[in-house]
């Protein structure tokens, strides 16, 4: 019998392994961005900014006390020898404190983390860099959407966390591959999805609906344009896998569809959709429920009807459709 391990790691093993990898190597980053030294011309001890926050990913928020009076002000985030420069504008106020303030976009953020310097320079050229503590906001409030947002085209989600040192870093993170729905379409006599493809995921692939439960699988129609899908959800073929009511996911190139891109908690109360009837080409009546789960999947709940229409004094109460 061979005993040699064999050539390729399971699927879920693999995942586990590069999922704790760059755990470790993210704890490793967040220390080394955290530190802060001392010393003439280097990194002073940290500012507390009224406001610092990312949305979507990419727009990034900050408002910090100016250390100094007016002069050239800058923050750099920077990881290893990349270096993102936005500038700060002074703003003066009467009767209060100015403020030193900047709403940037931020592109090409690279897996890991980053640090965040102020640098001021004075009319004199004297050169200062303070690191920032997390903005003092308190408990998030309860609200339906989360307080970070992966980047709706890209994926990768970036986020302000507090190093051990108590300094605010960016952590990013890249998009594993997804199938990411745009839109989905009921009509008289089917439901169309229409989707795209995110982080590397493969177009061309097969589509397919799979039945809660057992795992029951059909084959799907699917059309691709670049990376975006438009994918016909198969209501005969699902209806007539067996009787009954039944929960279908959906598959495109073995990733599952759903709405992943999103800051919001929990989609099946945020897009509440009702139950429709189509009549399908070929006679079949098929009451079907297209959803978003809790975790934002794509399922679909469908059902025969036709029988039942048939044999009913009041088919219309049968092929209503119902919130």
């Amino acid at each position: 019998m061979d005993h040699s391990a064999p050539r390729f790691a399971p699927p879920r093993l693999a995942r586990r392994l590069l999922t704790t990898a760059r755990s470790t190597r993210f704890r490793l980053e967040r220390t080394a961005a955290g530190r802060v030294r001392g010393g003439a011309g280097r990194v002073r001890p940290l500012l507390a900014p009224v406001h610092l926050s990312l949305r979507d990913s990419r727009t990034l928020n900050v408002a910090l006390a100016a250390p100094h009076g007016p002069g050239r002000a800058r923050l750099l985030i920077t990881r290893g020898p990349c270096r993102i420069a936005v500038p700060l504008t002074y703003e003066p106020h009467i009767g209060a404190t100015p403020l030193l303030t900047a709403t940037a976009t931020l592109r090409g953020m690279r897996d890991g983390v980053w640090r965040l310097t102020v640098e001021t320079r004075d009319a004199d050229g004297r050169v200062r860099r303070y690191g920032l503590a997390p903005a003092d906001s308190g408990a998030p409030p309860a609200t339906p959407t989360a307080p970070h947002a992966p980047d709706p085209r890209t994926g990768t989600l970036v986020r302000v966390v507090r190093a051990r040192s108590g300094r605010a870093v960016l952590q990013a993170t890249r998009s594993r591959p997804r199938a990411e729905l745009v839109r989905f379409v009921p009509s008289g006599d089917g439901i169309t999805v229409y989707g795209r493809l995110v982080a590397g995921g493969l177009p061309d692939g097969a589509a397919e609906a799979v039945r809660r439960r057992d795992g029951v699988v059909v084959p799907a129609k699917v059309a691709w344009e670049g990376d975006a899908f438009a994918l016909r959800v198969p209501l005969a073929a699902m209806a007539g896998a067996g009787p009954g009511q039944w929960v279908w996911d959906f598959r495109v190139g073995r990733l599952p569809v759903g709405r992943w891109l999103t800051d919001v908690r929990d989609p099946s109360a945020a897009y509440p959709t009702p139950f429709r009837v189509h009549a399908l080409p070929g006679g079949a009546l098929v009451r079907a429920h297209a959803h978003f789960t809790r975790t934002g999947a794509f399922a679909v709940t469908c059902w025969d009807i036709t029988d039942a229409v048939r044999e009913s004094d009041t088919p219309r109460d049968l092929a209503e459709e119902t919130s």
